[in-house]
């Protein structure tokens, strides 16, 4: 799903055999559990891509015990940490991790039809094709009146608004230059070609966005 990124890209560090922590995960869940309450379905099925450590996902469990949260990742080290998280806390309401490369075509016949599907930081570690297929997949994913959630970093209609998102913005397309922030246009109409209807573009702590979009 990714290559070749800047060592500052999807920081993770080991704790213990198996779990990993990400600083980064730590600091955006509280925003996050924050979003989902508003946003979210109250129950009903909801897919992680990319679930990263499992620490969002434990999170947002806590957060919304009536959705039965489905975690995804296509590395094997972090589904382990995910699946570690989750035993340790004994949640119920949380599958193990499974094996997903959401840039792939097709993927949206392997899952059931979800009520939530949520992603965060990714995009911009993604091609641009990729990001679009990412989208297009997630919307066949959904149930109608389905909720897809996008959180991570954009640039705002050709600009990007910050100097730690241009320092880290030319580190990703240093090390690939398929890789990059995408405009928060090009998104918008990603979303509308898969037939996602806008709800909401929410600006988020450390500047970042969200955005809401619903299938018909």
């Amino acid at each position: 799903m990714t290559a070749r990124l800047p060592p500052t890209a999807s920081v993770a560090r080991p704790i213990g055999d198996t779990k990993l922590f990400a600083p980064a995960a730590d600091r955006n869940k509280d925003a996050l559990c924050d979003l989902l309450r508003t946003h979210a379905p109250r129950n009903g099925s909801a897919l992680e891509i990319a679930s990263g450590t499992g620490q969002h996902v434990i999170a947002f469990a806590h957060a919304l015990p009536d959705l039965s949260w489905h975690p995804t990742d296509p590395d094997p080290a972090r589904r382990a940490s995910i699946d570690a998280y989750v035993a340790e806390t004994g949640l119920a309401n949380i599958a193990p991790a499974q094996d997903l490369d959401a840039t792939a075509e097709g993927w949206h016949e392997t899952v059931p039809e979800q009520d939530l599907i949520f992603l965060a930081n990714l995009l911009h570690l993604i091609s641009a094709p990729a990001a679009e297929c990412l989208i297009s997949q997630a919307a066949c994913a959904l149930v109608p009146g389905g909720t897809l959630i996008l959180y991570g970093p954009f640039i705002r209609d050709g600009q990007l608004t910050s100097a730690g998102d241009i320092k880290f913005d030319a580190e990703l397309r240093a090390a690939n230059p398929d890789l990059g922030y995408k405009d928060t246009a090009d998104v918008a109409r990603w979303l509308s070609d898969a037939m996602l209807s806008p709800i909401d573009l929410i600006p988020m702590p450390a500047n970042n966005l969200a955005f809401i979009s619903r299938k018909p």
